[in-house]
């Protein structure tokens, strides 16, 4: 499976860095491949770090502007010229999307994903991994969204959320046929 990583580039402690490098490596070891920002830096560098030592493919998608911290020796990089264009191809390039922790620019692509959801222009699933309950005011906003009849389909047909990375990949991989 193609699975795309939204999530963040900053230096984090380890509540966030000993989680995401256990998903990368039940993903790697799934022989999946991320599809992520292509930076080569903090948890972005933590995740494709542990993606490629357990054996997955890493596939990145960095921007113009951030070309310089693009990670090298990866299976496939490709530049795009913005952000919107740089969306486009993660999700292009994804069977499933997880989102894990990080700041705006996370926010924007997992809202942008489940927005396409929700319109039912796609059908890919997404999982939102509430990494050290990172999501909990989130988690409580979308519940919100879903109760007071803001989300013209169920919530649960939008994202499933999980708490630890098994669970996340575990979702996936059953979402997929995957045994």
């Amino acid at each position: 499976m193609n699975i795309c990583v939204f999530l963040s580039a900053a230096d984090l402690d380890e509540r966030y860095t000993t989680p995401a490098r256990e998903f990368a490596g039940l993903l790697g070891k799934g022989g999946h491949t991320l599809v992520w920002g292509g930076s080569d830096v903090g948890l972005m560098k933590v995740v494709a770090d542990g993606v490629q030592e357990a054996g997955g493919r890493l596939a990145g998608v960095s921007v113009q502007f951030l070309a310089a911290k693009a990670r090298p020796g990866v299976d496939e990089m490709v530049v795009a010229k913005d952000l919107a264009e740089r969306k486009k191809l993660l999700l292009e390039r994804a069977d499933a999307v997880v989102i894990m922790v990080g700041g705006t620019g996370t926010l924007d692509e997992a809202t942008e994903i489940l927005e396409l959801k929700k319109h039912g222009h796609t059908d890919k699933p997404v999982v939102l991994l509430n990494t050290a309950g990172f999501y909990d005011g989130l988690k409580e906003q979308f519940r919100r969204m879903d109760a007071e009849g803001f989300l013209p389909r169920p919530l649960t047909d939008l994202v499933f959320f999980a708490e630890e990375p098994v669970g996340a990949l575990a979702y996936l991989e059953e979402s997929q046929g995957i045994e």
